[in-house]
Formats: C-alpha cells, structure tokens, sequence
C-alpha cells in the first residue's frame, strides 16, 4: 500500500525530469472505419474508413508515454529520409519531444506499423519495414555527442524492438556515461535480439521476452501460481546473470508483475481488473512509467506499481495510447492507504 500523498509527490516530480530513450523508432498510423459486408472478390470484411491518425510508434512511443506524464523527453534513433520520417518528426514535436538526436538516413526506410480498425476490433495489421539488419546505429562522432548528452538528463531508456537501433556499440557507451552519472537506466528488451548488458537498473521483459532472452523454450502463459513456477524462477536467474539488473520487472499480463529486487525474493503484483480493448504498447506504458517513477525517487516496489496500474489505464483505450497523471492517480486509488 502506498500513501495518497506519497503517490502524489512521486507524479508531481515527473514533471521536473528529462528522459533520454534511445531504441527504435517507428511510425503508428491507424485508419478506423465500420464494416457492413464482406467483399465479393475475397472472403474478408470491406472497411469503409471514417478517419486516419498517424502517431509515434516504438521506441517513439515510449517517448510520448513519459511526455504524457509531465516529463521533458528526447529520443534517439534513426528513421528514413521519407514522407514517414517527417510524419513522425512532426508527431514528436507536436508533443513537445526534442528530436536533436534522431538521423534521418536516406538508406533505410522509417518503419511504419498500419492497423486497421474497425467497430474498435482491429482488422489487420500492415507493416513496411526493412530486415534487421539495415543498420540503424550512430557514426563515431555521432555516438560520441550522444553519450555527452547523456549526463544532461535524469534517465536513459533503451527501446529495444529488434529492428537494429539498440546494439551494444550503442548501449555500452552510453550505460557506462549513465552509470558514471548516477541516473537510472531500464531496458525493454525483445526476444529476437538478446543482448548481455552489466549492470542495467530496470529490466521489463514480457513473460515470452524473459523465457527466450534467457534460452528457455518459449512461453506466453503461465500455468498456475507465478512465484511457485520453476521455470519462470529459472529464466529468473539467467536474467541476472545475462543483464545484472536492480530491478526485474516480468510482465505477465493479466496474472500482474513478477516483480524480483536484486538480492530479493520475487513478488507477484496483481494485475487491476479492467475491460481490456487493446494491449498495444502496454509494455511502452510499464518502462516509461517504473523508470521515470525511479528517477523521481521511488522504491523498486512502487515503481512496479505505478508501472503496472498506468498499464492497467492503456489497455482499457483503444489504440497506441499514454497514460496521463490524473488517471495514475485515479487508477493507483487502490493501493492507497489511509497514512
């Protein structure tokens, strides 16, 4: 339980920090619509579309989750040179996010996700993107002026998706500037691309993330209660060996957080029971908000719970979408106490 107070004065520091997510950028567009037949050339549905919104996707929405919390926020990565790219600039200032350290290279394309959605069920999903192994890292000089800025902010998220913007040429540089500086580092890693870090504060792989990345056959489910699970205690341990993290956060979506402190036994927090209509981006959601709550000065316990219940805000929205501080608040009312 926490303090409506003391959950109050962690959200109103959001507001005076600056994150630096670094990771791979992509561009959401949504097109909505209804269907009332099925096309006579195919046995699928005819969306008649009624509108399209174009937002940040990917590392780029981890971005617009902590704007959306109050926090100063710039990003990093590489996009194309493309009509996408500067869809995707403009999403980003629109918000209010610095955008100093995004290159444009006119060889790769920027990685646009299309969902098409109709009567709030998404139809199909359409994806432009060029294999991983485009590079999509920083030059020399380049990562050079990246790792001086680091020591400028309160905290470094690295947004992993596999897409080839988060290897460790990248990431050792500027966890090493990071650590050097005293701010908060999390990792949101992906199961197609493991990569062994020393030392990061948060890890918050999802349940199949965390069974892959630690060379376990992989699961989405698990069976039963999570803190009796050998396997899940298993990948547990490789987890820390493989990153070193202070915090390991497990996301297992509606069985909640396995949550395991360095040094600790692992807690199981509840998942708040709500109406689910798209769990897109939640994992955006849970790092955005438990590394930002870290860097304002929360205990590993309470970031875990702000994390999980303004995931809890997201999935109940249709769409890529953020969490504000009014509704963490509104939807951290059950772990409040009476103190």
């Amino acid at each position: 339980m926490m303090a409506r107070q003391r959950i109050e004065d962690l959200i109103a520091q959001f507001q005076h920090l600056k994150i630096l997510v670094v990771g791979d950028l992509m561009l959401d567009r949504y097109l909505y619509g209804s269907v009332d037949r099925i096309s006579p050339e195919a046995p699928v549905p005819v969306v008649r579309v009624s509108s399209e919104k174009k937002m940040p996707g990917g590392a780029a929405n981890v971005a617009a989750n902590l704007r959306c919390l109050g926090a100063k926020v710039d990003v990093a990565g590489a996009i194309g040179d493309d009509s996408a790219g500067t869809d995707l600039l403009d999403s980003l200032r629109e918000l209010g996010i610095g955008v100093r350290h995004v290159m444009r290279n006119p060889g790769i394309p920027t990685i646009v996700k299309m969902r098409i959605v109709a009567e709030r069920q998404q139809v199909v999903r359409v994806d432009w993107e060029r294999p991983a192994t485009v590079s999509r890292t920083y030059s020399s000089s380049g990562l050079a002026q990246l790792r001086k800025a680091v020591t400028r902010f309160d905290g470094l998220i690295f947004a992993d998706y596999g897409k080839g913007g988060v290897e460790l040429p990248v990431i050792v540089p500027l966890l090493d500037a990071a650590r050097q500086t005293g701010i908060p580092t999390a990792l949101d890693p992906k199961d197609n691309h493991c990569l062994r870090l020393n030392g990061i504060t948060l890890a918050t792989p999802n349940c199949k993330e965390a069974h892959v990345c630690a060379g376990l056959p992989a699961r989405t489910h698990i069976p039963g209660n999570p803190l009796s699970d050998p396997g899940l205690r298993n990948a547990t341990r490789a987890l820390q060996r493989l990153w070193n993290p202070a915090l390991l956060m497990i996301t297992l979506g509606a069985q909640g957080v396995y949550l395991v402190p360095k040094g600790a036994k692992p807690e199981l927090i509840p998942t708040r029971a709500r109406e689910v209509f798209d769990v897109s981006g939640a994992g955006d959601t849970v790092i955005s908000t438990s590394l930002l709550a870290l860097a304002a000065g929360a205990t590993h316990r309470e970031a875990a719970l702000l994390g999980n219940c303004a995931a809890g805000v997201v999935v109940g929205k249709l769409g890529t979408a953020s969490c504000a501080p009014d509704e963490l608040l509104q939807a951290m009312s059950g772990h409040q106490s009476e103190e």
